[in-house]
């Protein structure tokens, strides 16, 4: 019996949830009947068409020819089985399990975000390197909001108030939604996924959970299903949670963090720290590589026109490619530890990222300096907000950069580049037919 079909016998499972994170992170797929489940997977029988890679993140399908076959032919979702869990908030036993997809010939879909994931780490594998990785992600708890043309604001907390003030590391500002998060812990543990601590953040409920480190792919996975798990909590107590870059104009923007260290695959020794407590070469290599290339591959950190308005000057956000020693206004936070724990932490990405593509760019990056023997600038001290803003302000400028990036294109693949170009170009070209309120309130009869 396979590992699949014994989880399902053994939990009595009636359905199934195949999931395959498409180029914004949505978990789209099929739900099927469990039995029906195992006798497709025996004859590769669950398909889905190529589309879906270029579904932009309001559902549209752009037409073009040249990412993707003209047929939209069919793919073929193979199930991951070490990524099998429950979903315990449905009534009925119900599986999910995340999957890859292949061509009819055996091939990889080289522009779906999982693969382009295990193609950088397949980048690292082949030189004896192991990425480690561990993201740490915020998000708002905000009021149901049924109409997007008025603003965001924070939920009614226990004590039957809203919050009015920021609550940083504020215990009893967490504890204001208690509920809410007896149930993601819940979940979590039901779901295998490997939080670790929770802390009020800047913003008037605003949410910062840490994971702990471990496999880059396998952690992505569990970004993936706690986003979901998030969300579902929070409607259950008639609050919304959102993942969104910015969504209050008064309020920090929210981030997902990347820590990232990488050890010999063999011996599991750090290779970023050395022996007498110092840093290695390779480590100023890694760092110099997330300063040369990562400006250029910002459309996979910062994926969405909003995304954008987190980066600016005077804000918890990162504004330019500089690196520092425990210093939080650098792109790039080197915490302060002992050689066998020495990483580099990436404060660029934005909560609103595909986790796999933000973990697959960042580790990218860092790949690429560490083989081109590149060298750091010196590191900052003091604010990097008095310096230079050199990280792209918005989408288009960033597209540019990506697509003109030959080493990126390289590492990550041409076509998925190219994939990503034309579905970000394609939201961007949304984004701008819509005409916002405060050109209604500030140009309507001012010009």
């Amino acid at each position: 019996m396979n590992p699949l079909e014994e989880f399902i016998r053994s939990r009595q499972i009636t359905e199934v949830e195949c999931l395959v994170p498409d180029m914004s992170g949505i978990a789209r797929g099929k739900i099927l009947p469990a039995e029906k489940f195992l006798r497709i997977l025996r004859d590769r029988g669950l398909r889905l068409p190529e589309s879906i890679f270029i579904q932009t993140v309001t559902g549209e399908y752009p037409d073009d020819e040249d990412v993707t076959s003209p047929e939209n032919f069919d793919v073929y979702m193979i199930p991951d089985a070490s990524t099998i869990r429950m979903v315990p908030w449905y009534q009925e036993p119900t599986a999910q399990v995340v999957c890859d997809c292949l061509y009819a010939d055996g091939s990889p879909v080289d522009i779906s975000p999982r693969y382009v994931l295990k193609r950088v780490l397949d980048l690292y594998d082949a030189r004896g390197w192991k990425p480690i990785v561990a993201p740490e992600l915020e998000f708002f708890l905000v009021a149901i909001n049924k109409d997007p043309d008025y603003p965001l604001v924070p939920p009614i907390g226990r004590s039957g108030r809203q919050e009015s003030g920021r609550q940083a590391y504020g215990i009893d500002a967490v504890n204001e939604f208690d509920p809410i998060f007896e149930d993601v812990y819940d979940f979590c543990e039901k779901q295998e996924i490997d939080v670790d601590t929770m802390s009020h953040e800047a913003g008037a409920a605003q949410i910062e959970i840490n994971f702990n480190h471990g496999d880059p792919l396998d952690l992505a996975d569990q970004v993936l299903l706690f986003k979901r798990t998030v969300r579902e909590a929070a409607i259950r107590h008639n609050v919304y949670a959102t993942f969104m870059a910015k969504p209050m104009q008064n309020e920090p923007g929210s981030a997902m963090h990347v820590h990232q260290s990488v050890v010999d695959k063999v011996t599991g020794q750090n290779l970023f720290g050395a022996a007498d407590g110092g840093d290695t070469d390779l480590f100023m290599s890694h760092i110099a590589g997330l300063q040369k290339y990562l400006p250029y591959a910002m459309p996979m950190l910062a994926p969405n026109v909003n995304s954008y308005r987190r980066l600016v000057q005077g804000s918890d956000a990162p504004i330019n490619v500089h690196w520092g020693r425990d210093n939080r206004t650098t792109g790039f936070r080197v915490p302060v530890s002992p050689p066998e724990a020495r990483r580099v932490e990436n404060r660029v990405a934005g909560a609103d990222a595909n986790p796999y593509l933000a973990i697959a760019a960042s580790l990218a990056c860092g790949y690429i300096g560490m083989v081109q023997a590149l060298e750091p600038t010196d590191p900052v001290k003091g604010s990097a907000h008095r310096l230079a803003f050199t990280l792209p302000r918005h989408q288009t400028d960033a597209l540019a950069k990506f697509n003109a990036c030959k080493p990126l294109k390289e590492t990550l693949g041409d076509r998925f580049v190219a994939a990503v170009s034309y579905v970000k170009q394609a939201e961007y070209e949304a984004y701008q037919r819509v005409i916002s309120s405060w050109e209604r309130e500030n140009l309507l009869l001012n010009v």
